[in-house]
């Protein structure tokens, strides 16, 4: 086996086309965040740093490319393409690809590669997991119908609710309106403005700030390509924007990525009637997955009935900044399993607000 690692945007269009034809095979790659557009729209939005994502590209014997593992290095450290905008990191590859870590390592020419998001199903990475969490996710290949009956046989009651109040916020306020895949720029800097309402209310780092990630998400709210791209999808109850998504689109999955919605409206839960009206707007389309991502929200675990493991971990050789990331995870772990409540989890939240920091610049 041999390693290619090219530039993102130096990708010969038959490596784009085997990269997304692989893609096609489980339903797990299917998301738009393992696309070979995804790696390039984010090396287009980061300039002059997108020299800095690579791909390493698995080809066996004849030649023939079998494997695409895209990473940004820097300072001879890997991290996830797009981070931490990238809910989904895997080596997206042929059935049956396995190869060394280590090969990998050295031929991206880092000492460590760093992975939050990794899919567990992958061979060659997830099994250097330090940690795992849940991406939560809504099948329905048989339509929106069968997916209401199996969540009401499951003992949900959720789809029921939203339908309550559906019909209480149309009485009090006024109709409410779908739209899938608007092209409003005025819906679309509302639910930018609401979600960094948010990240300050909540005193979390306020993304948007970073020029590359403003110019990733415009990119992708302006690309509505079948296969890829972003969708504005809103809500409107009695003529006036009571939510907003802007969600990422594979093949067959929506993934859920940015979602907002307008204060005056919370008791209506006008997120939660958006995302029905996206499971609904499913049928009949190329859509059978609305990916929630990952996060233990009441919301989701009502609305899945399906989920994804996803890990987060390092795989490093020999070297400094191996040791640095090898203390910093025990630490973590030793706080983790000590009786402290939350000062327990103070060095993971310290790690992934540097991992964030590191990410955006």
């Amino acid at each position: 086996m041999k390693i290619d690692v090219v530039s993102a945007l130096a990708l010969q269009p038959a490596d784009i086309d085997r990269w997304s034809a692989l893609q096609a095979g489980p339903a797990r790659l299917d998301s738009p965040f393992l696309s070979p557009r995804w790696t390039q729209a984010v090396a287009r939005a980061q300039g002059a740093a997108g020299k800095d994502v690579k791909v390493a590209i698995l080809r066996d014997d004849d030649g023939q490319a079998i494997g695409f593992l895209p990473t940004r290095v820097r300072s001879h450290v890997g991290m996830p393409v797009g981070a931490p905008m990238c809910d989904y990191q895997a080596l997206v590859s042929a059935p049956g690809v396995a190869v060394d870590p280590r090969r990998l390592l050295s031929a991206l020419g880092v000492s460590r590669l760093d992975f939050c998001h990794m899919q567990a199903d992958d061979e060659t990475l997830a099994r250097h997991g330090r940690g795992q969490t849940q991406s939560w996710i809504v099948e329905t290949p048989d339509g929106y119908a069968a997916y209401e009956a199996e969540r009401r046989a499951a003992g949900s009651g959720v789809l029921k609710d939203i339908d309550k109040k559906r019909r209480k916020a149309e009485r009090e306020v006024g109709p409410a309106v779908f739209t899938a895949m608007s092209d409003h720029r005025g819906d679309f800097d509302q639910l930018i403005a609401w979600k960094r309402g948010q990240l300050t209310a909540t005193h979390q780092t306020d993304y948007f700030k970073t020029p590359w990630v403003m110019d990733l998400v415009d990119a992708l709210f302006e690309t509505r390509d079948p296969g890829f791209g972003g969708g504005l999808y809103t809500l409107y109850l009695g003529g006036e924007l009571a939510a907003a998504h802007l969600h990422l689109r594979g093949a067959h999955t929506i993934h859920g990525w940015i979602i907002g919605h307008n204060p005056k409206f919370e008791r209506y839960s006008p997120g939660l009637m958006l995302f029905q009206d996206i499971l609904k707007a499913m049928d009949g389309g190329p859509y059978r997955r609305l990916d929630l991502g990952a996060g233990d929200y009441r919301f989701k675990r009502e609305l899945s009935n399906a989920q994804q493991t996803v890990v987060f971990g390092f795989l490093g050789a020999p070297s400094p900044a191996t040791f640095v990331r090898q203390a910093a995870y025990g630490v973590r772990q030793m706080a983790e399993s000590l009786p402290l409540g939350r000062m327990s989890e103070l060095p993971g939240k310290a790690m992934r607000r540097l991992d964030l920091l590191r990410g955006l610049h």
